[in-house]
């Protein structure tokens, strides 16, 4: 039974919520206030959480440091943000804090159901080796990058890129020696595009191979990834050599 943690002030929205996941056979715990939240995933309970819902216009601290706070303890995670309504201002910057996807209230229970599967997909170790790799980029795409193969593969599900380490298997990637720790969706946008070095994939691609979403009408969930997995692996994030934005089209992994 996966676990989650909601965290809503309104009492009613956070009733009707939980009751809502629990029918859909989740563990849930919940939360008034980002305090509150932070309390219990610091104690034993918090082990146990598997995904965060976070409202973002919560009492005291609101939930965009709330999610600073959260990615800041761990970065495995999941947070889905809840948003009363569709500002742009306020779903760049929580998807800039570190959430991996956001709902507008009032949201139907399918919906939310459907993004929290899609996060805990994202999230599972196994679905990340099977679900995102050549094989998954081989047919993919808008067919204008050049397949010029600039990562050198070393063995097996290991390749090299200009410093660069991506082991498949075990899903780590290192820079230089020295390992970098990436949340499960930026892992599986980096595992996605380096899989045909050079090649473009359009936003819409991204979207559906790793967000899982049907709806592929909102880039800025593809570039608030982008930007948050440029500023672990790229020297200069302003002037990226490994994710390349190709104008007009989308994303492709160099190195230039």
């Amino acid at each position: 039974m996966p676990q989650v943690l909601l965290i809503e002030d309104d009492a009613s929205v956070r009733d009707g919520m939980e009751l809502v996941l629990r029918r859909h056979g989740y563990g849930v715990e919940t939360a008034a206030t980002g305090e509150e939240a932070l309390a219990l995933l610091a104690g034993e309970r918090g082990a146990a959480v598997e995904l965060a819902v976070l409202d973002l216009m919560l009492p005291g601290m609101d939930g965009f440091e709330v999610c600073r706070r959260i990615r800041a303890r761990t970065v495995t995670l999941p947070i889905i943000m809840l948003t009363a309504r569709g500002d742009d201002e306020d779903i760049v910057t929580g998807l800039e804090a570190g959430a991996d996807d956001y709902v507008v209230k009032p949201v139907t229970a399918p919906v939310l159901e459907a993004r929290i599967r899609a996060a805990l997909r994202r999230a599972e170790p196994a679905g990340a080796s099977a679900g995102v790799g050549v094989g998954a980029s081989g047919s993919a795409g808008t067919g204008t990058g050049t397949g010029t193969g600039a990562g050198r593969p070393d063995h097996g599900d290991r390749s090299e890129h200009g410093g660069l380490v991506i082991d498949r298997a075990g899903l780590t990637v290192t820079k230089h020696g020295t390992s970098i720790a990436l949340p499960p969706t930026e892992l599986r946008v980096l595992l996605e595009l380096s899989a045909a070095p050079g090649r473009v994939l359009t936003r819409e691609h991204l979207l559906a191979s790793v967000w899982d979403h049907t709806f592929l009408g909102d880039s800025r969930l593809v570039d608030a990834a982008v930007g948050r997995l440029r500023a672990k692996i790229e020297d200069v994030p302003a002037r990226p050599r490994y994710v390349q934005t190709v104008r007009g089209f989308g994303y492709r992994f160099g190195p230039l």
